[in-house]
């Protein structure tokens, strides 16, 4: 089987194309180079492993001969993997936007040898349909262009390219206030889907950021309307078919409305962000089905997208043995051979399992027999139905769950893309930390901080800076913003779950990294690339929060925490020109920066600082659990014992004064600029904790 030159890379998804006819090349210089040699343009194509599109159009187009052999004899072919490039992504992705009206994956970009785009689309048929070229006629269509009349194709790549810049513009004002994030819980609200949860008609993604802005919309203000739209989200998510009941873990979104038929593939981040919602939700609420929920999201990471060495695989595929969800779909025969058939009619029902299955396909509009597993109401209500204890029904449910686990592991599993990279990582770091902190489940830390041990070990190099992607024993591709901002937070969460002053410290050089290499001087905010990436025709500076969020709107967060934790007004001028830089857009169109929201929330309503001073005891274990218990998402707590005093006042001087009063666990609490008398009593620190809606 011949090979292309992707065989030497280290992407799952560029060695997905390896064996393709199409003589794809992986983005370097040698492959404009070949461009120019040849005097040829250059096909871009941009996916990932997990996308089923991608797939789609690889079998259709890419794998074909004829296809191939129009592709290499009119361009040089370049594939890049999104996540391991998100820079070249982000930057062809605005082309498509400003091209087409309209983005998504596989992206596809025709361009000249000088990187300058000219035409721009997505998912393209092998042969056109519907009024619209296939590849083959694209193709034909480019050469002859090429050609004859190259002057028409040039002009449109230096328009586009002359507007490309401003894609990464943004409008700087004065600093967003409360009635911007009054402004986007209205906006969300008018698009919230009242009978099934969720945001805006189908596909309906979790945008778990949306959620976390609303919780602290509804700590702000106490707009109860913000935190039933969180609690109506999270809840019928829980119950959909977006969930895997059996193997748990979120699917990536929902083609319907009712949650019901998930696009299947399963991403690290959507796992971090929603696992992060429902324990903020169950702090908020106190309602256990959001707990539960957190931990069984981290039960499946840890179980089946953790390495060895402690990092994080990238996701799971939709796809296996060729068909999207063949995995998790079940026939209603095939339920009744592994329960019997008295069991399979009860947990059929409960599961919405029918014979002739229980949705219809997207393309034929036909049953096929599958079964996607889901409830349309919660375990308690079919306790009350079935006139069981509620106990007791869960508990049958956990037996009935382990048998269909075990029957559906003998399957053949999708695609993972074991791949680990540092941006999702840190985000999984700070998701596993809260958790371990909100459920006092210690394993949860141990295993954020292994996978922080293996980022120091092997994705940074001996200057200290991070690297993007590991994979099969080799890390390469330099680090950009996301992982830099989104591994800081995991630090900054992982230090307020263990008190390890090596979490801060580290987080710190860090923050101080990214502004040697990424800082905006002129504007303000941070570029995605570093000043020393040169191989894209614009320098993408991103604020969107999609996804997941921007680096720019993580940071302002992060920023915020590290004056606080340090006292160094260095953070703080930095967050305030961040929180300026990018204001006139934000106003103009809130509810699609609520990551961003998140940090300017904190700087409209810092909350408490606490330090607590105490040694290896009850009280102070008591002193620090108080500190846990309530939903107090704006409070920043540091500690110090006899053991990390030193190190506590290389990175917070301000500790240094700090002492336990007359033997006791003390806690000095700040707020709003002014400070308190110590408090020894955790009774009168708990009095304080939850500060919100009153404060405004």
């Amino acid at each position: 089987m011949s090979v292309n030159q992707l065989i030497h890379e280290k992407s799952p998804y560029l060695l997905q194309h390896a064996h393709n006819p199409v003589d794809w090349y992986p983005w370097s210089e040698a492959a404009f180079q070949k461009a120019r040699d040849e005097d040829k343009p250059i096909f871009l194509s941009i996916g990932y492993a997990t996308c089923h599109w991608c797939h789609v159009m690889e079998r259709e187009s890419f794998e074909d001969e004829a296809a191939a052999a129009l592709l290499n004899e009119t361009f040089v072919c370049i594939k890049v993997d999104r996540e391991e490039r998100p820079d070249i992504d982000a930057v062809y992705m605005a082309a498509c936007q400003m091209l087409s009206g309209k983005g998504g994956w596989p992206l596809t970009i025709l361009m000249t040898s000088e990187k300058r785009p000219f035409f721009a689309g997505t998912y393209i048929p092998r042969e056109s349909r519907l009024g619209h070229a296939g590849l083959t006629a694209l193709c034909r269509h480019v050469r002859k262009m090429w050609l004859s009349d190259r002057s028409r194709i040039l002009d449109s790549a230096g328009m586009v390219t002359g507007r490309l810049g401003q894609a990464f513009v943004f409008t700087a004002d004065e600093p967003v206030a409360l009635p911007a994030l009054n402004h986007a819980a209205l906006q969300m609200e008018k698009s919230f889907d009242e009978q099934n949860g969720g945001f805006n008609p189908p596909p309906k993604f979790p945008t778990p950021h949306r959620l976390l802005f609303l919780m602290r919309h509804h700590y702000l203000t106490g707009n109860r309307k913000s935190l039933d739209m969180v609690a109506k989200t999270l809840a019928a998510m829980r119950r959909g078919g977006v969930w895997d009941h059996v193997g748990f873990g979120f699917h990536r979104y929902s083609t319907d409305a009712r949650w019901i038929v998930p696009h299947f593939e399963k991403m690290l981040y959507d796992q971090a962000f929603l696992a992060i919602a429902y324990l903020e939700a169950a702090q908020l609420t106190g309602d256990a089905a959001f707990s539960r929920t957190a931990e069984e999201v981290f039960t499946y990471v840890l179980r089946d997208m953790t390495a060895d060495g402690g990092g994080f695989y990238a996701a799971e595929d939709a796809d296996s043995e060729g068909e999207e969800g063949r995995f998790y779909v079940w026939t209603t025969a095939e339920l009744a051979s592994i329960l019997g058939p008295d069991a399979a009619d009860i947990w059929g029902k409960v599961l919405s399992f029918s014979a002739d299955g229980n949705f219809a396909e997207e393309a034929t509009g036909r049953r096929s027999g599958a079964n996607i597993p889901h409830l349309t109401r919660s375990m308690a209500s079919w306790a009350e139905i079935l006139e069981v204890d509620e106990a007791a029904m869960t508990a049958r449910w956990e037996d009935i769950r382990l048998k269909m686990f075990a029957h559906r592991e003998k399957r053949i599993h999708p695609l993972k893309d074991d791949k680990i990279l540092a941006d999702w990582n840190g985000l999984m770091i700070a998701a596993l930390a809260t958790g371990a902190r909100i459920l006092g489940k210690p394993e949860y830390a141990k295993a954020a901080e292994k996978a922080v041990r293996f980022i120091e070990a092997y994705m940074t190099t001996p200057e200290g800076r991070l690297l993007h992607r590991y994979r099969n024993g080799e890390a390469g591709i330099a680090a950009q913003a996301d992982d830099y901002a989104f591994l800081i937070w995991g630090l900054l969460a992982l230090y307020r779950t263990t008190f390890d002053p090596g979490h801060l410290e580290w987080g710190l050089r860090l923050q101080k990294q990214m502004l040697d290499d990424f800082w905006d001087a002129h504007n303000g905010g941070f570029f995605l690339t570093a000043e020393t990436e040169k191989d894209l025709p614009v320098r993408p500076r991103e604020l969107y929060d999609g996804a997941v969020p921007s680096a720019n709107s993580v940071s302002l967060t992060n920023l915020t925490l590290l004056f606080r934790l340090t006292g160094n007004v260095r953070w703080a001028e930095c967050a305030d020109l961040l929180s300026r830089a990018f204001a006139g857009s934000v106003k103009a169109n809130p509810s699609a920066f609520t990551h961003y929201l998140l940090g300017m929330a904190m700087l409209i309503r810092p909350g408490r600082d606490v330090v607590v001073v105490g040694g290896d005891d009850a009280s102070t274990r008591e002193m620090l659990a108080v500190l846990d218990d309530a939903y107090s998402p704006h409070e920043t707590v540091l500690y110090k014992s006899r053991e990390n005093a030193v190190r506590l006042k290389g990175v917070a001087e301000f500790t240094k004064p700090l002492d336990m009063v007359d033997g006791r666990a003390t806690a000095y609490v700040c707020s709003d600029g002014a400070c308190n008398w110590p408090i020894t009593d955790p009774r009168l620190l708990k009095k304080g904790a939850r500060r919100g809606a009153s404060d405004v």
